[in-house]
């Protein structure tokens, strides 16, 4: 009897592939699938993404006095006053488009002296600044803090574009 139960029971058949697609078609179509994806959401947030603009010369000017205005009490006048110099020649440089890092005091003073892009306040502020960092680069005048702090000032002061204050 056990053996007329046995021969009821047929073997497992293995599973009929009803797909018409074989299977390495459907795992590069998904993967080129998430490609194109991916790059639509790369493009996408490249091209919205706000693009930071690059600071104007007056605002990288102001960015270095403010950097250095901490150092004013740690560093000796004379390297100072070069320091403070050489920004506000780049920020002539980069805004008015002017060689004043390649000219004397003298001769930039003269250079700017019939410019248009200097009001008259303007061109006795950067005058009196180049005189009082020549004086200490080059006749080694004795400077103080306060000096320093003055021509931080007088920088900032022509960077801004502000009047010239009268003492």
């Amino acid at each position: 009897m056990m053996m007329l139960l046995a021969q009821e029971f047929h073997d497992i058949a293995p599973p009929v592939n009803y797909s018409l697609v074989p299977p390495w078609v459907i795992f590069v179509a998904g993967l080129i699938v998430l490609t194109i994806i991916g790059l639509a959401i790369w493009y996408g947030r490249k091209l919205f993404r706000k693009e930071q603009p690059a600071p104007s010369p007056r605002e990288r000017a102001l960015a270095a006095l403010s950097r250095i205005e901490s150092e004013v009490e740690k560093i000796a006048p004379y390297q100072f006053s070069i320091r403070v110099s050489d920004i506000l020649r780049r920020y002539v440089m980069e805004q008015f488009d002017l060689p004043m890092t390649r000219q004397t005091s003298v001769e930039f003073l003269n250079a700017i002296a019939a410019a248009a892009n200097f009001a008259d306040e303007e061109k006795t502020l950067l005058a009196d600044f180049l005189n009082r960092c020549d004086l200490i680069k080059f006749a080694r005048y004795e400077a103080t803090t306060a000096d320093s702090r003055l021509l931080l000032d007088e920088a900032r002061q022509f960077v801004r574009g502000e009047a010239l204050v009268p003492a």
